[in-house]
C-alpha cells in the first residue's frame, strides 16, 4: 500500500468512525444493552485511533519509506477491519460468535505497531 493510500484509508476510517460513533449515540443507545453499547463504542475507539495511526505511517512512509512501514501499514488497516468490523457485526447481529475474529484483528494491531516501532528505529 503507497503512503497515499494509508493517509485516505485512515481519513474514511476517521470518517466511519464520527459516524459510527453518532449512530452508536443514538440511534443504537436505546436499542442495545449498556454492555453491547459498550462493545460498539470499543470498536469505534480503536478505529480511531488506527485510523490516526495509518495517517501518521502514510506520512512517515513519505519521508522514510519501506517494507516495514508498508506491512505495518496493511496491518493496521486490515486490523480495523477484523477488529472494529467484527465488533460492529457482533453488537448489531447478536452472533457472539463473531468475537472469536477481533482478537485477529488485535493481534495484527499489535504487530502493526512492533513493525512501525523498528521502522522508526530503523530510519529515523
Amino acid at each position: 500500500m503507497t503512503a497515499k493510500w494509508m493517509v485516505l484509508l485512515g481519513a474514511l476510517y476517521g470518517f466511519i468512525g464520527v459516524a459510527f460513533g453518532a449512530f452508536g449515540a443514538h440511534a443504537l443507545r436505546s436499542r442495545l444493552t449498556p454492555e453491547l453499547l459498550a462493545v460498539w463504542r470499543t470498536g469505534v475507539e480503536y478505529q480511531f485511533w488506527h485510523a490516526l495511526a495509518l495517517i501518521a505511517v502514510g506520512l512517515l512512509a513519505t519521508t522514510r519509506p519501506g517494507p516495514l512501514a508498508n506491512a505495518a501499514g496493511w496491518c493496521f488497516a486490515i486490523g480495523v477491519l477484523l477488529f472494529s468490523g467484527s465488533l460492529y457485526a457482533l453488537t448489531l447481529s447478536g452472533v457472539r460468535v463473531l468475537g472469536a475474529v477481533t482478537p485477529v484483528g488485535g493481534l495484527l494491531f499489535l504487530i502493526g505497531w512492533a513493525l512501525l516501532a523498528v521502522h522508526a528505529a530503523r530510519t529515523l
